[in-house]
C-alpha cells in the first residue's frame, strides 16, 4: 500500500491509499509486523509521527490516521490542515 496526501476537501488535505507492488524512486518504505507501506515523498513531512491503524466495527472497516501535526479538520472528517 502506498500512502500519500492530496489537496482536497473543504479543509485542505486528504489522505490517499493506493495498491502498489513496487517502491517508487522517491518513496519511503516502512515495514512493521511484516507489512510494507510506501510513503510518497511529498507526503513524508505531513505524515511525520502519524500512526495508521485498521479498525473494524459493526458498521464499517477503515484505516484510521492519528496525525499529531493536524491543526484542524472539517466537520465531515474527510480533510485536514496543518
Amino acid at each position: 500500500v502506498k500512502v500519500g496526501v492530496r489537496t482536497r476537501g473543504c479543509n485542505g488535505l486528504s489522505y490517499t491509499l493506493e495498491y502498489t507492488k513496487s517502491k517508487g524512486d522517491s518513496d519511503e518504505e516502512v515495514v512493521q509486523d511484516g507489512i510494507r507501506i510506501f510513503i510518497e515523498k511529498k507526503a513524508q513531512l505531513t505524515l511525520l509521527g502519524t500512526e495508521m491503524d485498521y479498525v473494524e466495527d459493526k458498521l464499517s472497516s477503515e484505516f484510521v490516521f492519528n496525525n499529531p501535526n493536524i491543526k484542524g479538520t472539517c466537520g465531515c472528517g474527510e480533510s485536514f490542515n496543518i
